[in-house]
């Protein structure tokens, strides 16, 4: 056997010839068994599993070098003609940017330039598209080109499908599966050159992506990078990588001549036209230019109904017009390709203006208009509006025309206007929400979104904005730190709402049934509404239709798919889907999704519920990612929602001409008017549950409440200035205990409110019920002390955290006897002042009167019927009372009335009884009650 260290030495150097991605775990390995031979300890085990193991990673790299040897490049490319000056620049430089139109042959031929330089070995050339098909196509051609099939040595990796093997040297994918790989692979040692395509289309995974690419380079220096790119500002790429050069390839158009017709008038003898009577009349003018077919830039759906509407109108029968945009079957979509006879009219969305050729188009008609998506950071919605488009869209469409031949392209808006216009579009970073970006970033331990090498930094108010969404969800708490949710949320490869809906359906138990509906939600509406036959659409749909929950109504659809395809072959599916007015390619985009993300979960330990949920369990989960998608019906004819928001509901939902009273939304759209897309009836109360950490809640009217033995308040529930709950009565204890401590002192102990079991509290209150008669007897309030003198009493013996009748009682009860004393008050702590040794005599309790002691009882409230002393006898008594002995009221009060006589004299005779108070003590002390009192008095 050979020496294990001199086998670990040649270890060391075939190291070399491993892939990148495996090799740091390999060279681990190797020190680990070269650490322990030092310490004398065998490595009889572990060195010859080492040994299979990189024998095994050298392999994968040479089947790899034995693959795609045959690189030719066709002659008829402009890439082709520039093949030294590429292999120049890609062999000195590490960030190589070439730009290039389409058709110059850089995406196919790129990949053949790195694989010459001797990329795609220890590592895969990975090559990004923005878009699944493009992804395939692409991998096709190349596996064509280079003499080998796709799949083996040229691998393809989309959303669902994967067709790389380890032998592939070149891995095209969409640009979100790079972007998903950085988790597991954060160096992306699985590659040693990465090419970028269409990066002019700055989508947001691609503006991700060049900013951690720069970021990773420094640490790779190994690592190529391509950035390829339209004739659309690739200094900016250069800028971003610190001067890379560039490299232009022409491409293969021909001449389009740029002709101007506004809309609005020359001069003031003509008139302003609309924009159907300027394309009718820039149609007819083509026309009369000869053959070929004509692409219509139009900026929306209704915009192309209404135009093709005109169309047919005017024109002759033989002149076919077909719509072309996102929303359409992918049978509607193809005719655009099928050969025809005739002219052709395509009237398009801007998705005709990079993403597809359409063939045989000689002419072109530009409104110079596109519906924008554009989020709202002060609104909170995402805004689909119709903007002018900027100088590169416009002039990318009339290049639509240059394909095959000279072209002619009418601008319908003067060249004034063009010239005034931007130069590029804003890039989706700049107009989408930032949740998603920010979750990742801080999942991966990025950084501060705001120090990022983005193109182009978002604005701060954007990031701020989507730090507030996270916090609404529960991923970050408001220090902006990703919490625990927030790390479950960004495993999960959907829109955070959506993972955030299902992470509380397991809660809810309902995680099979939102699985579907927030897997339907992540992809495009598989319904499909052709502007023929709208209404046949709108019956089948209603098959499907819930009348409380257009969410419902998706998972209804869902049910009736899985039970097709499970009765029906494959040919007969795809007739179930046009007889229903569904699109076979979405339904098929949603089942792949759903079976993603359940083998996710399930591998995350998340379990599905075996029994079928109830619509309000499927409905909280839902609401945990719409909290700021809620309303409330006014009577105005709208919904209120937060931050001032209103809406009305889309008039397709199922709930349009419904109004309940509360509701939410999958989608608020404004596209002119504020718009609620899949809404679902829901109670208040959830937003409640799911929306503690947002509700502000307000009090107002604490006071005590004898029945229930607390201070409550009303609670004023609002998320975002909606209000949930406008009161309610609540425990105040809990909000504020030192304001309910001193309401319950004040009312229920002090002013004797609270039927209290306490025996020294019921003692408090007979010894002040004694001294409150002595002050009704005597007419005086100056004998009690005051209510804040008894308050501080109680405070002072009372612990802070007693503020409710049922907590004194707990308290009282647990109590010593001496403690208990502590609370008992003494007549000298009531009295405010000494009270009159002789009241009782002054203000008896009887009088005698007739042979009789009847019952007297004093009352002191100036103006009340019983204000005074109250003589209380039956009625068959009161013949035997004699008519003037309640005059004399009782001894305490006689002198007082007598001076009110001595001061209602005539001044000549009231002169000779001064001082009164004098000469009516006097009286009131010699008369005795045994007639009539004016005359005695007299």
């Amino acid at each position: 056997m050979n020496d294990p260290a001199r086998q670990l030495e040649e270890l060391h150097a075939r190291l070399q010839n491993v892939p990148l991605a495996d090799e740091p775990t390999l060279r681990r390995r190797l020190e680990g068994l070269q650490r322990r031979l030092k310490r004398g300890q065998p490595v009889d085990r572990g060195l010859p599993r080492l040994v299979a193991d990189i024998e095994r990673a050298a392999a994968v790299v040479s089947r790899r070098l034995d693959l795609c040897r045959t690189i030719e490049y066709p002659p008829e490319l402009p890439v082709s003609r520039e093949r030294p000056r590429l292999l120049e620049a890609l062999g000195r430089h590490q960030v190589v940017i070439v730009c290039g139109e389409t058709g110059s042959g850089k995406t196919t031929q790129l990949p053949k330039l790195l694989l010459e330089l001797g990329c795609g070995s220890r590592g895969r050339i990975g090559h990004t598209q923005p878009r699944r098909i493009a992804a395939r196509s692409v991998a096709t051609r190349l596996a064509e080109e280079l003499g080998t099939e796709a799949g083996h040595g040229v691998g393809w990796k989309v959303r669902f499908t994967d067709r790389v093997q380890p032998e592939s040297r070149i891995k095209l994918m969409t640009d979100g599966i790079l972007l998903a790989e950085i988790q597991s692979d954060p160096e992306l040692l699985a590659y040693d050159a990465l090419i970028i395509d269409e990066a002019h289309e700055r989508s947001l995974n691609i503006d991700f992506l060049l900013g951690y690419l720069k970021r990773l380079l420094p640490r790779r220096p190994e690592l190529k990078l391509v950035i390829t790119s339209a004739t659309i500002d690739p200094e900016r790429f250069s800028r971003h990588f610190d001067g890379a050069p560039i490299v232009s390839v022409s491409g293969r158009g021909y001449p389009v001549e740029i002709r101007y017709r506004p809309l609005a008038a020359e001069d003031e003898d003509s008139r302003d036209r609309s924009q159907l009577e300027a394309l009718v009349e820039a149609a007819d003018e083509l026309a009369a230019e000869g053959p070929g077919d004509i692409l219509v830039f139009l900026p929306g759906e209704r915009e192309i109904r209404e135009a093709a509407e005109a169309l047919r109108k005017h024109h002759p029968p033989g002149t076919e017009i077909l719509p072309l945009y996102a929303r359409l079957s992918a049978a509607e979509q193809q005719r655009v390709f099928a050969p025809h006879p005739g002219r052709r009219i395509v009237l398009a969305t801007n998705v005709a203006e990079t993403s597809l050729t359409v063939p045989g188009i000689r002419y072109v008609i530009d409104t110079g208009q596109a519906r924008v998506s554009r989020y709202s950071w002060r609104a909170k919605v995402q805004r689909l509006h119709i903007e002018p488009i900027p100088q590169d869209a416009a002039d990318q469409r009339a290049g639509r025309c240059g394909r095959t031949g000279p072209g002619i392209c009418i601008r319908l808006y003067a060249e004034e206007d063009y010239l005034a216009r931007p130069r590029h579009a804003d890039p989706e970073i700049l107009r989408t929400n930032l949740a998603s970006v920010i979750l990742q970033m801080a999942h991966l331990g990025l950084g501060d979104p705001a120090d990022f090498p983005f193109i182009d930094p978002p604005d701060p108010r954007m990031i701020r904005d989507g730090w507030r969404l996270l916090h609404e969800l529960g991923a970050a708490d408001p220090s902006h730190r990703i919490t625990d949710i927030g790390h479950r949320l960004a495993g999960i490869p959907l829109d955070p709402r959506l993972s955030r809906m299902l992470l509380e359906a397991e809660r809810t138990g309902a995680l099979a049934e939102v699985l579907v509906i927030a897997t339907g939600l992540a992809v495009q509406d598989p319904r499909e509404r052709p502007h023929e036959q709208r209404q046949a659409a709108d019956a089948a749909h209603a098959e499907w239709a819930v009348p409380d929950s257009d969410f419902l109504g998706r998972l209804k659809l869902w049910q009736a798919w899985q039970e097709a395809s499970h009765t029906l072959s494959g040919n007969q599916l795809r007739k179930w889907c046009r007889t229903h007015f569904l699109s076979w390619m979405r339904m098929r985009e949603w089942t792949a999704l759903h079976r993603q993300i359940r083998g996710l979960l399930l591998e995350r330990g998340q379990r599905e519920n075996t029994t079928p949920a109830e619509a309000d369990a499927i409905h909280r989960a839902l609401l945990a990612g719409l909290l700021d998608h809620v309303g409330q019906w006014d009577e105005r004819g709208y919904y209120q929602g937060v931050r001032q928001r209103r809406f009305s509901i889309h008039p397709a939902s199922a709930l349009a001409r419904r109004h309940p009273k509360w509701i939410m939304a999958g989608l608020l759209l404004d596209t002119g008017r504020l718009r609620a897309l899949e809404v679902a009836r829901i109670q208040p109360q959830w937003i409640e549950q799911l929306a503690t950490h947002l509700l502000r809640r307000s009090y107002g009217e604490p006071h005590w409440n004898t029945r229930r033995g607390q201070v409550v308040a009303r609670e004023r529930l609002s998320l975002h200035g909606l209000v949930i709950h406008p009161g309610r009565r609540i425990d105040y204890g809990r909000i504020d205990p030192e304001a309910s401590r001193s309401l319950f002192i004040r009312h229920a102990l002090v002013q004797g409110e609270w039927d209290t079991r306490a025996d020294c509290i019921r003692a408090n209150r007979t010894l002040i019920a004694e001294v409150e008669d002595l002050e009704a007897r005597t007419r005086r309030r100056d004998l009690l002390v005051d209510e804040d003198t008894l308050q501080r009493f109680y405070e002072e013996r009372i612990p802070p955290e007693i503020h409710s009748g049922p907590a004194f009682e707990r308290w009282y009860r647990r109590l010593e006897p001496e403690q208990r004393r502590a609370l008992c008050l003494s007549r000298e702590q009531l009295l405010a002042r000494d009270g009159d040794p002789l009241i009782r005599e002054r203000f008896p309790d009887m009088l005698e009167c007739a042979g009789l002691r009847l019952p007297l009882s004093y009352h002191f409230a100036p103006g009340e019927a019983d204000d005074g002393v109250t003589l209380r006898l039956p009625l068959a008594l009161l013949p035997r009372i004699e008519p003037w002995r309640p005059d004399w009221l009782v001894p305490g009060l006689l002198e007082e009335k007598l001076a009110a006589l001595l001061r209602g004299l005539p001044k000549a005779l009231r002169r000779n009884f001064v001082p009164a108070p004098e000469f009516a003590r006097a009286c009131a002390e010699s008369l005795q009650p045994e007639g009539p009192l004016l005359p005695a008095f007299g």
